[in-house]
């Protein structure tokens, strides 16, 4: 099943961000070499593609999983949790109607 996992940063995670990336990237690479991987991607601070120094508000990943447990156990590990980007993660069940 597919699940959102939907993700808050902590004021000022810009730094944290940049330093876990690399990390956080090869872990959504995994998935989508794996084929899991729907669509990932931060919410950018400020209405551009590029925030610079605004930064950014959070992240969503949709992918599947086996089960919501695996899905949260997933988001939990995740490094930007580890930095302390994050601030909350909700994961929830997600069904894909379009495209």
């Amino acid at each position: 099943m597919l699940y959102a996992i939907i993700s808050q940063d902590v004021e000022e995670s810009l730094e944290k961000r940049r330093a876990a990336r690399p990390a956080h990237l090869a872990r959504l690479e995994q998935l989508r070499d794996e084929g899991r991987l729907v669509l990932a991607g931060p919410h950018p601070a400020v209405d551009s593609p590029d925030p610079g120094a605004a930064g950014f508000t959070g992240s969503l990943v949709v992918a599947e999983f086996a089960s919501l447990a695996q899905a949260q156990q997933w988001a939990a590990e995740d490094p930007y949790m580890d930095a302390g980007v994050y601030a909350r993660v909700t994961v929830k069940p997600f069904n894909r109607t379009l495209p």
